[in-house]
This record gives C-alpha cells, structure tokens and sequence, in this order.
C-alpha cells in the first residue's frame, strides 16, 4: 500500500510540470522579451505549488523507506531492559 502511494505521489508530482512546460509552449509565458498572461502566471504558480506538495510526499515517503536521507535510527531499549 505504501509502494503504491509513493509511486502516485511521484506520478502527480511530475504531471503539473507538463502543464508548465505547456504553459511556456503555447506562449502564454515568454521569457525574451518577458511577457506573460495573467492566466499563465498564475496557472503555473498553482501547478508548480502543486508539484511541490506531491513531491514533497514522495520525498518523504522516500526518506521513511531509507531510500536516501535520514539513516535508520538505533532501536530504543525497553524500560524493563533499563531496570535490571
């Protein structure tokens, strides 16, 4: 179930940037000379917001398997272990 979230998470982080990369193709934003629509700009402001929050997850998600960040912690000891 985890694997599962993990992959959806990583999915629907990627496809808000096609949109933004659509954006920037059909010339709604246009770096040279900057021009851009306010639909674009904010279109992909929410795009990019929401990429972020999913990839964000994925990241997570990612860290909490061990797949790279934190490293494993040392398992604690039990209070029965510490009184004797």
């Amino acid at each position: 179930m985890r694997s599962m979230i993990l992959v959806l998470s990583l999915l629907l982080g990627l496809v808000p940037l096609v949109g933004v990369v659509w954006i920037f193709l059909s010339g709604m934003i246009v770096l040279w000379p900057f021009s851009c629509t306010v639909d674009g700009l904010f279109m992909s402001l929410i795009l990019l917001t929401l990429s972020g929050c999913f990839l964000l997850n994925g990241y997570w998600e990612m860290r909490d398997r061990g797949m790279f960040g934190k490293k494993e912690a040392a398992p604690a000891k039990s209070p029965a272990a510490k009184a004797s």
